[in-house]
């Protein structure tokens, strides 16, 4: 029964969500997606799982052992590392600082780690600001270098 309610709860606030973010509009045109395009995709697949939640059929709730649940909170407080350092270190920095913790937490090796969060940091990088035209932090480092 709690994850019907939990379910309902999470539903309410992807409709609630999805109402608030149809006002979204920048003040300039800065990409050509718009500032309500993720928030809306992220809240509408919120609904989608709180449907999926409503009418899951199981009955017993079963919690995770407590050495799980501590792995999730040490990646909880990662991401929001990451979401303080963002904007500070910018985009490519503040991802490979993120990706490597995760990538030893998950049994990488250090070389793996390194090669992965600064793959990803500039790949995603390019593929988001060059190519999709998506305006992301670089940081101050990073505005020296590219002028």
């Amino acid at each position: 029964m709690s994850e019907r309610i939990l379910g309902g709860l999470l539903l309410f606030i992807s409709i609630a969500g999805i109402w608030i973010a149809r006002s979204f509009e920048a003040p300039f045109s800065y990409e050509p997606v718009g500032p309500r395009a993720f928030p809306m995709l992220i809240l509408a697949l919120l609904g989608i799982s709180a449907i999926a939640l409503i009418l899951e059929k199981k009955s017993d709730t079963t919690w995770a052992p407590p050495p799980v649940m501590k792995r999730i909170g040490v990646l909880f407080v990662i991401i929001l590392i990451y979401a303080w350092l963002f904007d500070k270190l910018g985009f490519v920095l503040a991802t490979a600082l993120m990706v490597i913790p995760i990538a030893r937490f998950f049994s990488a090796t250090w070389k793996q780690a390194v090669a992965g969060g600064v793959g990803l940091g500039v790949g995603l990088f390019i593929l988001f600001d060059r190519l999709l035209d998506v305006a992301l932090p670089t940081g101050l480092w990073l505005n020296n270098i590219l002028g």
